[in-house]
Parts: C-alpha cells; structure tokens; sequence
C-alpha cells in the first residue's frame, strides 16, 4: 500500500497490529529525489552547561574482551593525511573551542554524579509526522529522520534494496534494543553532552538513550558511541598528533617566553617559581584516549594554599628516560632555583632519573623527599597488615623488629617531618598533584591536541582568576595572605597564657612555659627556630614567637616569610597567555610529519574490561586484624578456622 497522508499511516498500523503475529516489522520503500541548494534554519539547540562528578574512569586502562557490536574502532576514524590536517587546523570548528577547554571547576570533586542532562534535538519532522511534499537537505538527514521516527513508535523497518516479489523475512527474537540505534546515531545524540564534559560515565550514555527512545542499549555500543563523539568534536587521534606541532608552532609565535620540546611535551618558561613556596611535587597519572600514555605534573603552592602548575608532558609511560626528560627541562626552564624540596613517590624510575641528573635534582641543590602516603602503600604491600598503618615507630618496634628494619632502610629526612630542615614547609604527601586532576577534568580521554589545548585554555583561567584576586586584596590594604592572617590570628590568640623568660637579648633567645601544662620550649628568633616545630615548618610565627615579641616589644611581622605577603602572590601569577587566533594567521608549518606509536594503540575489539587493581591506597578504612566468629581467634575466618567440623586440625584433635 502507499502511504500518502495520515489516513494511510493509520491504515498501516492498523494493519500491522492485526498482523504482527505473522509480521513482526513495518517494511518501507521510499522513493529519494536530490535537491540542490536547500537551505534550511540552523536547528534551535539549547546549550545547558552541566558539571559531572569524574571519577578515575575504567577505560583508560582496559584491554577488550568478548565481541559486542560487530564494528571495528578503525571505522570510527578515517585516517588522515596532510591535506585533512591543514583542513581541520584553520575550519571553523577547530577556531570555535569546546566550551568544555574553557570550563575551569575549582570544585569538580562536589558535583553530582547523575545530574539532569539538557538535551535538545534537532528540529527535523515539525509535529511528529510526515507529509507529502517535505523536504530533506540530504540523503543523510531523512535517513536519520526515518530513524528518528520509526524508534519513537517502536517500531523497525528495512530498506529494500532490490524488490523481486514479497518478502517474508521477520525477526524472530525480542531484544530491548533497536536495530536502527546505532553508534553512529547515539553519537550524534549525545554531541552536546561530551562537548561540555568528554569524561562522560558510559552508564550516563545508557541513560540517556533510554530517556529519549526508551530502549536500552548495549555498554559496547554506548562506549563505541562516546569515543566517535569524542573524535568527531575534537578531531581525531591519528590528525590531532599531526595538528600539534603547527598548534605549538603558534603558541611559540604568539608568546615567546613559551618553549616546546617537540620531542614528547611542553615546558613553560617562567620564574614563578621564584614566589611560591621552594617545593616542587611530581606525578604521574595515566591517558585514556585510542593511545596509551602517561601525563607528568610538577605543580608548587603560593602564599595562599593555592596550587600553581609548573610544567606538563605527554610520554609514553611513566620509564627512566620520560622522567629523565621531564626532570631536565624542568630544572632548565622552571625551577631554576636551589635549595628546593622535591616530593615524590619511591617509583624507581624517579629515582633512576634524579640519579641521570648531573647533580641538579641531588644536595645540595634540591632535597628528595618521599609521599608519606605512599610509604605507607609500601608497607602494606610487604606486610599485609593495615591495621599497622597508622602506628608510629615505637609502637612498631612493640610488635616486631621486622617492621622497623624495613621503616629504618629509608633514611629518616626524607619521611619525617621532624627531621626534613624545613624542606617540605609541612607537606607530607604529593596531594598537590592529585588535585590538579580535577582542573584538568575529562582532558586525559582527549586526543593529544585536544589535551594540550584543554590544559592551555584552564591554566589561562586558573591564572587570570587568581591573579585578579590577588590584585583585589592587595588593593584592600591587606599585607598578608588570607591563609596567613588565619594562621597568625590563631596564634596570637593562643599566645596569651605563655610565660617568658629572656636568656640572651642579643641573639634573641628565649625559653617559655605553656600554662598550665608547664610545658616548656625554647626559641631563637635570630634563627627562626622553636623546638615546636611549627616555626621552621610552616614559616609563620608560632604562639611561642608571638609571647617572645609581645614579652621584648619586638614586630611579629619580621618573622613571617615573603611568599605569604601579597605583593609575592601577584608575583606568581604576572605569566599573561596570549590569544592564538585565527587558524587561519598561524605560520605555516614546514617540519616532520607526526604520529602516534602504533605499539601505544590500545586494543579495539568488545567491551572494555578493568586491569586496573585496587592496591592499599585505595583502602576506605583500616581494619583491625581479621577475628574468627567460631573460635575468637585471631588471624583467621571461620572457613579457615581449625576448631570448624570437619576440618583436618579437628579430625586429629579428634582422633588422638
């Protein structure tokens, strides 16, 4: 029959429902006519910005197991050549960043995990139905608007490409999917949503597809919809490694004091270094994208508690010789400066690369220290014991010379606080570091161009917004840091009932006594020290300093350190990024053709599956040791448990 108007479209699914017992699909023929220079109003999309919890996403690290949807990840992405990066490098779509680049979410960690997504869509059939007469500016589009309708009711149809007689052929099972949703079309879909936030969860990709077509999808075909998505709005993996060196070329351009090393990443050039705090924290964190990788950070603190990145690299993983490279164009290009506190993890390639130093990353020009936290990793992992964890080493010794050996290999100031000089200014872990994932939220699943943009857009907005606080203190008449005037408030409050006695005025020797505790400490202001600690730790006067100078008359403000007065703040955020412009104004690149380590390349097929395992940081609580319910013993379940019936420990108690 023919389908003219909405008389016969009645008529066919009133058919079809007396039918479809026999018939279980709708089959149409549709007769296409191209049409030439149509033009029609750009659709009315309603961008909604939204912000989504990012947890460390599996897949990043997965290999592919099982076959879901029978479509190969090289599909996905043509790959380029010359003529298609030049193309991409000065398009429209390329000059018009996501939104997503410019999105800086200082709290990112406090945002909803399923928060309502806005989604408009196209405007391609006006009230729901077809009409004679209607027009399609492509093939492609009343397609995709057959599609839209036909899964809207529920119903499937096939396209007849050769009509010998009637066809009898009908789908034999029930699925909660539909045939016509494909990857390509749930990509198109969900566009909007992965410009705003690329690290969205793939459950979220389900679900959205069964609030709009109320059909649930496979997790294959969501992810593999999600990672076309991906290279659709950022250009894909294989052109965006090609599309960096002319993008970096610009940077260059543009901001002189800017300097690439096209050998694997940037540094940025600058002596902010100079007004933070001299400590410097490294880690490394893994890449999600097509290509495996790891993203090395070294970020500092200003006076404030705020934490400024320093340099950024893309490597292959987290070897000797990427470190190496990391480490050496850090010292020469940013942390030019010694006597700085250098804060890591115990990974042996670290280790392997500050040794390759020549000495710039070793005493006396910078002190390795090592992230408690992970310390404690390492003890976990050789002991099986958290319980331990939390004990100091006294309490260690009590329960076996084992655990202090093991804690005595690792020489004490590069640990402890107590014995660090005042290099780690109080920091124990490499936090820093991880914070500053969640600045650069959702980039690490990126091509590599996509990536570097993201990371250059955020940090534009990180050092814009805090330099303009900056300014707005300073012009408030504050000296001090709010941090600071926090920590001095709330010592010079406690100060009040301290007694003191002078020992030598010259040199500015003290000894008081906390009442009533009777707690006695002594304190040299020449040296800035008092046997608290918190003086040479933290550099701002300690409750102690403030009844010395308020017993001799003496200004406090002398003892608190440069980097927490305002005017060394402005310092540190002074770097302006400059604009790069039009695509189309960017010199022409003439160097090497690059591309992505084929050995890098993940595998494509089936679902992702977890490699990733969870080790003793990941541990939310620390047990006691386990407790048999049988017995009350310790050490054991009450699986494993001797006294249990039945078991061989039983049986020979039994039998003797």
């Amino acid at each position: 029959m023919y389908v003219v108007d909405d008389t016969s479209m009645q008529v066919m699914f009133s058919i079809y429902q007396q039918t479809r017992a026999q018939v279980s699909v709708i089959e149409l023929y549709v007769e296409f006519e191209e049409l030439v220079e149509v033009n029609l109003p750009e659709p009315n999309i309603d961008w909604t910005v939204y912000n989504i919890e990012s947890e460390e996403e599996f897949e990043g690290t997965y290999h592919i197991v099982g076959l879901v949807e029978d479509v190969d990840e090289d599909d996905i992405i043509v790959e380029p050549d010359v003529a298609d990066v030049t193309n991409a490098l000065t398009s429209q779509h390329l000059s018009r960043e996501p939104s997503f680049m410019h999105a800086l979410d200082l709290d990112a960690m406090n945002a909803p995990e399923f928060p309502k997504f806005v989604n408009a869509d196209p405007v391609v059939v006006t009230d729901g139905e077809f009409v004679i007469g209607m027009e399609f500016s492509s093939r492609e589009t009343v397609i995709a608007a057959i599609k839209d309708y036909t899964i809207r009711r529920g119903v499937d149809y096939r396209v007849i490409r050769r009509y010998n007689g009637s066809h009898t052929c009908s789908r034999t099972t029930i699925s909660q999917d539909h045939a016509k949703i494909n990857s390509d079309m749930i990509a198109e879909v969900i566009k909007p949503l992965v410009e705003v936030d690329p690290s969205l969860k793939v459950k979220s990709v389900i679900a959205e597809v069964q609030s709009k077509f109320n059909y649930t999808i496979s997790y294959r075909k969501a992810w593999l919809a999600k990672k076309k998505a991906i290279a659709n709005i950022f250009c894909g993996w294989e052109a965006s490694y090609e599309a960096l060196p002319s993008w970096f070329e610009a940077m260059v351009q543009k901001d002189p004091s800017a300097v690439v090393e096209i050998e694997t990443a940037p540094a940025y050039l600058g002596d902010e270094i100079r007004s933070c705090k001299p400590i410097v924290q490294i880690d490394g964190t893994h890449l999600y994208g097509k290509y495996k990788g790891a993203l090395l950070v070294a970020v500092s603190q200003d006076g404030n508690g705020n934490i400024v990145p320093l340099a950024f690299a893309v490597v292959e993983g987290e070897t000797s010789d990427a470190w190496h490279f990391f480490l050496t164009h850090l010292r020469t290009h940013v942390v030019t400066r010694d006597g700085i506190g250098l804060i890591s993890d115990r990974h042996d390639s670290i280790t392997s690369a500050i040794a390759r130093s020549n000495g710039s990353w070793e005493p006396p020009r910078a002190i390795r220290m090592f992230c408690v936290r992970h310390i404690a990793s390492n003890f976990l992992r050789n002991f099986k014991a958290p319980y331990l964890q939390k004990l100091i080493y006294a309490r260690l010794r009590e329960r076996g010379e084992a655990y202090t050996q093991w804690l005595d290999r690792i020489p004490r100031q590069q640990y402890a606080l107590a014995f660090d000089n005042g290099y780690r200014w109080g920091h124990m872990t490499t936090n820093l570091v991880e914070c500053i994932n969640g600045v650069l939220k959702g980039a690490r699943n990126l091509p590599i161009t996509s990536l570097v943009k993201a990371t250059f857009y955020r940090l534009n907005e990180l050092f814009t917004r805090k330099k303009a606080e900056a300014e707005a203190r300073t012009n408030a008449g504050h000296v001090f840091s709010e941090y600071a005037i926090n920590k001095l408030q709330s010592n010079q409050q406690a100060a009040g009932n301290i007694q003191v006695n002078l020992f030598d005025r010259q040199n500015e020797v003290f000894e008081v006594r906390e009442m009533p505790s009777g707690l006695e400490y002594a304190v040299n202001l020449r040296q800035r020290h008092c046997d608290c600690g918190e003086f040479q730790t933290y550099r701002i006067p300690c409750r102690h300093v403030f009844a010395c100078c308020a017993n001799q008359r003496l200004d406090w403000q002398q003892y608190v350190h440069d980097i927490y007065r305002m005017e060394e703040i402005k310092k540190v955020y002074r770097a302006r990024f400059k604009p790069l412009g039009n695509p189309a104004t960017w010199p022409v690149y003439q160097g090497p053709r690059h591309i992505p380590n084929p050995h890098l390349k993940r595998v494509s097929k089936g679902r992702p599956k977890i490699t990733r395992f969870l080790n003793e940081m990941d541990m939310r609580d620390m047990r006691g040791p386990r407790h048999c319910r049988l017995c009350g013993g310790q050490g054991h379940s009450r699986s494993r448990c001797p006294q249990r019936p039945g078991s061989s420990a039983s049986g020979g108690a039994h039998n003797s």
